[in-house]
């Protein structure tokens, strides 16, 4: 066992799991008040099923065995004839068990990205069991082709250095899927954001935890770990200057919400590329990533009257997506050996971005073909939308009955709010003051 590496894996892994309640509180600072608590626990129940779900089948379906290049075996359910202490037959010598644990995050966070599309309008139980379905028939086979040896993409030598295409393309057209299905909202306006230092505070966990995702999928401590945290470093960077920029020149405002966006984008523009590029190309696509996802949420995305709430699509799929490609363009030798053809930008031809262009084509049709599949089937036998009513009151009450904190008061005893006109003199009187 190498200390150094697995000392290092074992903070990465602490890291990525911070992620996750990060994202809680990203996604619950800006929804309304009304769904705070329905969106911060459909993020943060997934650490625990996904953690049981990769136990019994993540983990054999992923990386244990082979069937066509496409998915794993059931040789290791319930890690089962799994050898925990083993070391990794790659370099980086870390347990097996460390490994699997480290794997194990990602399938906590991918799911929990997808939530930012439906908050407010779906049913916990449909939520809870689509992602079983989902981890299962969509996430484990990605994982499988792309990440490990036996994986037709892995072969193909397709470069996705922490989760382009895996979590976050699959996220992101999952998001974009789901809402399709679920339709708009019966008020058909944005909503007030809850707290925004929530937001904020989101923001910095997810930043900070990041490195565990990116520097962390280097398995171990070396050059390309210092690498993924300095490219992952400049494209946040650089992704976040561009949004507020963007925002100043088109409202003469800069937003903290359009800096945290901008700042995400750049997360995930880098993820795919952060172990095979320059500080120059991770620069490059911290700024088209931003470009592209501002684009497609202000432009686009009006247009095409899809409700995809906080822009899960329009953040991780449209930003990974662009990172994927950029891979192609920007990855060079000179960085990791790993990379067999240098990018289209480094010398290599179209070779390494025509794999890129592929692998990112089938994520999407995959998973938009999967996530139809699976919500067609389920909607035969669960309830996918609440009602027009629970929608309007809130699914903080409707689903679970509690709120938010004392300010977040049932909307059937606000009788102040439905009747303002006639309170307004009253309530200007208590709030005289005398001299």
């Amino acid at each position: 066992m190498n200390l150094a590496n697995t000392s290092f894996m074992i903070l990465s892994t602490i890291l990525v799991l911070f992620m996750t309640p990060g994202l809680a509180f990203f996604y619950g600072g800006l929804v309304s008040k009304r769904n705070v608590v329905n969106t911060m626990l459909s993020v943060f129940f997934i650490c625990g099923l996904a953690v049981v779900l990769w136990f019994l089948v993540g983990y054999s379906l992923s990386f244990s065995g082979d069937h066509f290049g496409v998915i794993g075996g059931l040789k290791q359910v319930f890690l089962r004839h799994f050898d925990m202490t083993a070391l990794t037959m790659s370099t980086t010598k870390i347990p097996n068990g460390l490994y699997s644990l480290f794997e194990m995050m990602f399938a906590i966070i991918t799911p929990a990205l997808f939530v930012g599309a439906i908050v407010g309008r779906m049913k916990f139980k449909f939520l809870f069991l689509f992602v079983i379905f989902w981890s299962i028939f969509i996430y484990y086979p990605m994982v499988h082709l792309v990440w490990s040896p036996d994986g037709i993409f892995y072969k193909m030598g397709a470069l996705d250095f922490a989760g382009g295409t895996v979590v976050h393309i699959d996220a992101g057209i999952t998001a974009l899927v789901l809402s399709i299905f679920l339709g708009h909202r019966v008020e058909d306006k944005e909503p007030v954001h809850y707290n925004l230092p929530w937001v904020l505070l989101g923001t910095t966990i997810l930043w900070i935890g990041w490195y565990g995702f990116n520097a962390g999928s280097a398995f171990g401590v070396s050059n390309v770990a210092v690498q993924a945290t300095f490219t992952t470093t400049i494209a946040t960077a650089s992704a976040m200057m561009t949004w507020l920029a963007i925002d100043v020149i088109r409202t003469g405002k800069p937003s903290m919400v359009g800096v945290c966006n901008g700042t995400l984008c750049g997360l995930v523009a880098i993820t795919p590329a952060c172990g095979y590029v320059t500080g120059a190309g991770a620069f490059w696509i911290g700024i088209a990533g931003t470009c592209t996802s501002y684009f497609f949420v202000n432009y686009i995305k009006p247009r095409i009257h899809v409700d995809d709430t906080l822009d899960a699509f329009g953040c991780h799929g449209v930003s990974g997506i662009v990172g994927s490609l950029a891979t192609g363009l920007f990855a060079t030798k000179s960085v990791n050996s790993a990379v067999a053809h240098n990018g289209m930008f480094y010398g290599g031809g179209f070779h390494q971005f025509g794999i890129q262009l592929i692998i990112t084509a089938f994520t999407i049709i995959f998973v938009a073909i999967m996530v139809s599949i699976i919500v067609v089937i389920m909607k035969v036998f669960v309830p996918m939308r609440v009602s027009a009513r629970e929608e309007k009151l809130g699914l903080d009450l409707g689903e679970h009955g509690e709120s938010a904190d004392y300010k977040v008061a049932s909307e059937a005893a606000k009788d102040v709010d439905i009747f303002r006109k006639e309170f307004a003199g009253q309530l200007a009187n208590l709030n005289k003051r005398p001299d």
